[in-house]
């Protein structure tokens, strides 16, 4: 059989540094665990801009349509902030996400021990903390139509649109109950049906979904609004979150700071299958590409590979591996390794991108 394929789209700002991390750890993987993958690389966001005068070249969108998983770094900087809308880095993110129709976005806020002094909450809230939001991706006040600002009564007004239809629903429902039936087995639906007519749909819809194919998990509703609440008050409450596009964004960046660094987080974006049984897939860290640090070598490369974890668990039925490079990250982190964002005042070095890099391909090393 061919080897599974990946497409590297390191991306802007940080982007490409952790990503050579995430390259060196797949290189180990197919030295030492006879796991090899056919690699190829490509140009997103503001790179793509620079080069293509488009934030995503068609060649590259089709090139994603063919590969088994894509692996994306971050996009975006201050340099092209004055790009007009339809091109910023930004967009050709939005036009992978679309056109792959990933439409299930898994957001995983898991709390390392040795980081859990790390939170902005108490220690005895985060310690052990496993929570996955499932955020629809592809629909919802994103992409709903009409959009665009106006002028009305000589008065500039901007309009976006929340549209969900029963099926989109359906699809991202199944995907969080699926997901739930391999973990703690609950699901908590939020939306804001109090005030929203999609709100009303998506909690009915789910529900029906519920009753029909999974009435053995766990169900519950909440208010988005009162849900970001409860995450700060009692997040180990929670097991699976889902959620829609807007709600889905806030949520999960609040639930990502529950671990203490954005820098600590990866994500999976899932469609369907494709022929060969994979899920049409892209894998990025939460992280932005923050150009502040970017070239410096002090970016933490572990979210970009935490995303490559992920991938092996849910695009190549790799799930052993998976756990393998976590525990992996889990040990460095345990002997003290630390980059700057995750420095406490007690103080000490800071490791590089490159330093952590090395230390998590040690620890790898030892465990075989």
């Amino acid at each position: 059989m061919a080897n599974p394929s990946l497409l590297i789209l390191a991306g802007d700002g940080i982007g490409p540094e952790v990503m050579d991390e995430v390259k060196r750890i797949i290189g180990w993987f197919g030295d030492k665990r006879d796991l090899t993958f056919d690699v190829s690389e490509d140009l997103v966001g503001g790179a793509a801009y620079d080069a293509h005068g488009v934030p995503l070249h068609d060649d590259t969108m089709a090139k994603a349509q063919e590969v088994d998983a894509v692996l994306l770094g971050a996009v975006g900087g201050p340099k092209y902030d004055d790009l007009d809308f339809s091109v910023k880095p930004e967009r050709g993110l939005l036009r992978l996400r679309k056109e792959m129709d990933l439409f299930a976005n898994l957001r995983p806020a898991q709390c390392f021990d040795a980081l859990a002094d790390f939170s902005s909450l108490k220690k005895e809230l985060i310690a052990g903390l496993d929570i996955m939001i499932v955020r629809e991706l592809t629909s919802g006040v994103y992409f709903g139509e009409p959009r665009g600002i106006h002028i009305e009564d000589n008065m500039r007004v901007g309009i976006n649109t929340q549209r969900y239809t029963e099926a989109e629903i359906e699809r991202v429902a199944r995907a969080a109950f699926e997901l739930a039936k391999k973990r703690g087995n609950k699901v908590c639906s939020m939306e804001k049906a109090n005030v929203m007519e999609s709100g009303i749909l998506w909690r009915d819809v789910v529900n029906e979904v519920h009753q029909a194919e999974y009435a053995d998990v766990e169900l519950s509703h909440m208010y988005a609004d009162n849900g970001a609440m409860q995450l700060v008050r009692a997040p180990k409450q929670f097991d699976v979150i889902l959620t829609d596009n807007l709600f889905g964004d806030i949520l999960s960046d609040c639930a990502a700071m529950l671990t203490g660094s954005l820098g600590m987080l990866p994500s999976a974006s899932l469609g369907l299958p494709m022929a060969n049984g994979r899920p049409k897939a892209m894998y990025e860290p939460v992280h932005g590409s923050a150009p502040d640090i970017a070239g410096q070598g002090k970016a933490n490369p572990i979210a970009c590979i935490l995303s490559f974890a992920m991938a092996l668990r849910y695009s190549f039925d790799e799930g052993a591996e998976a756990d393998r490079l976590e525990a992996a990250i889990e040990k460095v982190l345990a002997d003290g390794a630390r980059t700057a964002d995750l420095m406490g005042p007690e103080g000490g070095t800071a490791f590089g991108t490159t330093e952590m890099g090395d230390a998590i391909l040690a620890a790898l090393d030892a465990s075989l």
